[in-house]
């Protein structure tokens, strides 16, 4: 897919930090928590930072 930007990673990474327990492997599940948890005026950024935190979360369970 490419390289990510770094706002998304940070925002990310900042989310799993706080929230952990919250978000999930599916990346449904992340989407609609992320609009009850954070303010994201973009739906592409929203997505975007579902999709970071489903990866991260499912590359952690595979390790």
């Amino acid at each position: 897919m490419g390289i990510k930007p770094s706002y998304i990673k940070t925002i990310g990474t900042e989310l799993l930090k706080q929230q952990r327990d919250y978000f999930s492997g599916s990346f449904d599940e992340n989407k609609v928590q992320l609009g009850a948890s954070a303010v994201i005026g973009s739906k592409r950024v929203r997505n975007r930072i579902a999709g970071y935190i489903t990866r991260k979360i499912n590359t952690k369970r595979r390790s």
